[in-house]
């Protein structure tokens, strides 16, 4: 039986320590929550109220916010945090890891400071010690329907074969399926900017606008996805699969997402520290298209629709204005 301590009490940390506690191997299962009083209804009462609510805590999951309790005996470790405090998370954990332990990434963005993706934060928070193997977890997962057992497939990447098989075996379970891939690179990238692309979706929907525009914009928005990715080597068929066009799918469509529903209240009109003041999780694309457009800009490529979210972030522009500004650019060929 492998012990699996989760770095993260919010809705994906919480729905993944439900999903493992299903899967055909058993296992002992930790869960990390920083804030007390959550930690403390997960182990009594059995739930999460703040960020899963109505979804019952198995018996074998045991929650604390002692984070050298929860990583004690860890064989594997699942980072499940925000992208802009996976660094400071893991600088924590380094000293509670042996090098031995696998650690997967289940975090869907970027660090927007260094513009690094999280496997990459995670090493350097080891850069003192020995390293790790460390694995991407990704793919068109509302933590809320893996939980409550409805059918779910995502990727499991890593540059170590082994590894990945290793915990494909792991993991899966009666609803949970895993596929495996080694573009680390690719499956991180897709993670990120699908979130992007969710802001534009919703703020679509919140103009009003109907099917041809979104359609236009998960076909473009994926475009747009796969050209980065490709000039920074990743592989273009990984856009295609569950990482990509799947994630992609999924967060503009889908009610339960987070970064769709920040759009839809800009389209709407509302301000987005207003939006953001009355969320509980975080909306991971608010603080991505910074870090993206960096990494785009070192390459001089082109990412008209982040630039456009951008512009209605943190530029004060209006949602009608960025669609005007994509509507006239200079016409090209697909």
């Amino acid at each position: 039986m492998s012990r699996i301590a989760i770095l993260g009490g919010g809705s994906w940390g919480t729905g993944l320590a439900v999903v493992l506690s299903h899967s055909r191997r058993k296992h002992d299962i930790r869960i990390w929550v920083r804030e007390t009083s959550i930690a403390q209804a997960m182990q009594r009462e059995r739930v999460n109220p703040t960020y899963l609510a109505g979804v019952q805590i198995p018996a074998c999951v045991e929650a604390s916010n002692d984070l050298g309790e929860a990583l004690q005996g860890a064989q594997i470790v699942v980072g499940a945090v925000p992208s802009a405090h996976t660094r400071a998370v893991f600088l924590k954990a380094a000293p509670y890891i042996s090098a031995d332990t696998s650690i997967v990434s289940a975090t869907k963005g970027l660090e927007p400071a260094t513009h690094l993706r999280m496997s990459e934060v995670i090493a350097q928070a080891f850069a003192l010690q020995c390293i790790p193997a460390v694995a991407v977890l990704s793919g068109p997962s509302f933590a809320l329907e893996a939980a409550r057992g409805d059918p779910t497939a995502v990727v499991l990447a890593s540059h170590d074969r082994a590894l990945a098989a290793f915990l494909q075996a792991e993991f899966a379970g009666p609803s949970f399926r895993l596929y495996t891939n080694d573009d680390v690179l690719g499956v991180e990238l897709a993670g990120a900017m699908k979130n992007v692309m969710a802001i534009a979706a919703g703020a679509c929907q919140g103009l009003g606008l109907g099917a041809n525009s979104l359609a236009a914009l998960i076909t473009r928005g994926l475009a747009e996805m796969t050209r980065l990715t490709v000039a920074l080597g990743g592989k273009p068929e990984t856009l295609s699969g569950l990482a990509g066009l799947g994630d992609l799918v999924l967060t503009c469509h889908g009610a339960l997402s987070r970064n769709r529903h920040v759009g839809f209240e800009l389209g709407r009109g509302r301000s987005l520290q207003e939006i953001l003041g009355e969320m509980s999780m975080v909306a991971e694309g608010v603080g991505t298209t910074v870090a993206l457009l960096g990494l785009a800009r070192e390459r001089s490529i082109e990412l008209p629709i982040t630039e456009q979210v951008h512009s209605i972030l943190h530029l004060g522009n209006s949602p009608q204005d960025a669609i005007r500004a994509i509507m006239e650019r200079p016409l090209k060929h697909e």
